[in-house]
């Protein structure tokens, strides 16, 4: 892990990134918690509540991000790197989280096939399926992602954190003394 630094030189507005399923939504929903600011995930802007992950249109994807970067403090979650340029632009610190792929495949197969419960950046109504597409992305399309975050994001100029592991992670929630929001039942 890159060195934990003090949460208040990550500044007021956070930017969370990573592989899908590497519990990026939960660190969120955690550190607005603590900062008493809001959680914005960027699937939420991306896809149509009360559907199985259905797609807004970019243009609207995009207005409803860039009205969010503008709050005065934030925490947001999500890559989307057609929109990162003027995340980063605002974001005063970033997060990147990097678990292993079959780590976080495990994660989103628990989540699509054994919980019933809503979690922090679940579409409104919970409709969240197996998707063969999902896997795919999870094994093959992630990793290239990270990478490219891995080179691109410290290069930002912003005060940077970065998590290899849910071990790495668990260390954050016990540095900065963040508490895990609960997930309730569906």
């Amino acid at each position: 892990m890159s060195t934990i630094l003090p949460l208040a030189e990550l500044g007021p507005r956070i930017m969370v990134c990573g592989p899908s399923n590497a519990g990026k939504s939960t660190l969120a929903v955690a550190l607005a918690a603590k900062l008493g600011c809001e959680a914005f995930h960027v699937d939420l802007f991306r896809h149509l509540p009360d559907t199985d992950w259905v797609q807004r249109s970019d243009e609207t994807f995009a207005q409803l991000h860039d009205a969010a970067i503008e709050a005065e403090n934030w925490v947001m979650d999500g890559n989307y790197s057609v929109l990162m340029p003027q995340r980063i632009a605002r974001a005063t610190g970033i997060i990147l989280l990097g678990d292993s792929r079959w780590a976080n495949l495990f994660r989103y197969l628990r989540r699509t096939l054994f919980e019933r419960r809503s979690r922090p950046g679940s579409l409104a109504g919970d409709k969240d399926s197996l998707k063969w597409e999902m896997i795919r992305w999870v094994l093959i399309n992630s990793p290239k992602n990270l990478a490219r975050l891995r080179e691109t994001l410290p290069m930002a100029g912003r005060p940077f954190v970065e998590c290899r592991s849910m071990a790495e992670v668990n260390g954050l929630y016990a540095a900065w003394g963040l508490s895990r929001p609960r997930h309730t039942p569906t």
